[in-house]
């Protein structure tokens, strides 16, 4: 097939590219290297029946060339990370909002299946632990600019479902539920790349909070085999579709099992949400995924462990900083 992978510089879309040529697919990807890295892809650029379009989703001309000639669409591109929906709350709704709109409507235009990329938060603050896909949102104030990036993703859901219902749009929304692995950037608030790094450097790890807060944290090669295997599936279409791991740590539990497997001296300190981001801020306690439906569609079971998860950070952590030295 010829795959197209919107954001396929980044952390997620770099991992299901080599996936994808591996598989001996042809792929393009189309990032504007806003939050992807072109050491992402270094090594996929010398590969046969892969390109890379540098450009921003929102061009309408190059959307138009790009999903024209593909077979399906793999829409990751978005503006993630806490640290920059705080500081940067226009751009993610833009670059959110307006981008699927413009994949979404070429895709319909030009009949090709899509898997739309989104997210636990729209969960909110809902304490409807596991969270099943049918159940209610509960998001906090809008003054609360974190809220912005789940509004944006639940607008990307509304329009995917709508081209579905109205036109037939061969369409599949994933629910990605705190992906992890090598080469994620902690640039942007994700905590376990931010802890490892501190660690390694015996460097304090800075927990955000209480750290009472429970996360189900799901090794990205899994998340990837379920993106393929989804896409492939008749009776995935037009739904929605959690993607994640069941099992929880509290992010006190995960500091300290960083500081322990990378035999690091580092301590642990805590601050608040305001000292973080410099303004309120407001979060969800349990983001626990309900697998059932997923379960049902494929079979899908995560292959891999936190403590293996864990370890192949540490181990891509721990080679990128031999490198620097």
């Amino acid at each position: 097939m010829r795959i197209l992978i919107t954001g396929g510089a980044g952390f997620i879309g770099s991992h299901m590219a080599k996936s994808m040529l591996d598989d001996g697919h042809i792929v393009t990807i189309v990032d504007d290297l806003s939050t992807g890295s072109l050491s992402n892809i270094h090594d996929l650029i010398k590969q046969d029946g892969f390109q890379f379009v540098r450009e921003n989703v929102c061009n309408i001309p190059t959307m138009t060339t790009l999903i024209q000639c593909c077979d399906v669409v793999i829409h990751l591109a978005a503006a993630v990370g806490v640290q920059l929906i705080v500081e940067k709350p226009v751009h993610t709704l833009e670059t959110n909002i307006h981008g699927s709109e413009v994949v979404l409507a070429l895709a319909n235009k030009f009949h090709r299946r899509i898997l739309i990329a989104s997210t636990s938060e729209v969960y909110g603050k809902s304490t409807a632990i596991p969270f099943n896909e049918d159940d209610d949102s509960l998001l906090g104030s809008t003054r609360f600019t974190r809220w912005s990036y789940a509004c944006s993703k639940m607008v990307d859901e509304f329009l995917a479902l709508a081209y579905h219902d109205q036109d037939g749009l061969e369409v599949i929304v994933g629910r990605f539920f705190n992906t992890i692995g090598p080469r994620q950037s902690g640039e942007y608030g994700m905590v376990v790349p931010r802890f490892v790094r501190a660690a390694l450097r015996n460097e304090p790890l800075t927990i955000y909070g209480t750290g009472e807060q429970q996360r189900c944290f799901c090794h990205v090669a899994d998340v990837i085999d379920a993106v393929k295997r989804l896409m492939v599936c008749e009776t995935a279409i037009g739904q929605v579709v959690n993607i994640g791991s069941e099992n929880s740590i509290t992010i006190n539990e995960l500091a300290e099992n960083i500081i322990s497997m990378c035999n690091s001296t580092s301590i642990i300190r805590r601050i608040s949400y305001e000292e973080a981001f410099g303004q309120p801020f407001d979060d969800m306690l349990i983001r626990k995924p309900d697998l059932t439906k997923i379960k049902q569609l494929i079979s899908y079971e995560p292959k891999h462990s936190l403590e293996q998860t864990l370890r192949h950070v540490i181990e891509f952590e721990r080679s990128i900083l031999a490198q620097s030295r």
